[in-house]
């Protein structure tokens, strides 16, 4: 995979922010009922391209590496980065 396949297929699912796998799949079945052949405006390559687009996106969710530093750690989790939000 190379960053341009990538680009499309974050183009054709539409994402602009972080996405989770569960909305991933959401967005993936509502696109193949859509581009199914059977369907009017389906048609089998963009059926296929739809398919290895979301593989794409999968292998890219499966192969991500997590930093585990301070900053990382505080724009993922604000709330948990006062002390005084665990104990009440």
């Amino acid at each position: 995979m190379d960053y341009s396949e990538f680009e499309k297929a974050v183009d054709m699912f539409g994402i602009l922010t972080r996405v989770s796998r569960k909305d991933l799949k959401k967005k993936y079945l509502k696109l193949s009922k859509k581009y199914h052949p059977d369907m009017p405006e389906g048609s089998y390559e963009k059926f296929i391209e739809l398919k290895k687009n979301y593989e794409i996106l999968c292998a890219y969710m499966d192969s991500y590496c997590y930093s585990f530093d301070k900053d990382e750690f505080r724009h993922q989790f604000p709330a948990f980065t006062n002390y005084k939000n665990w104990v009440k």
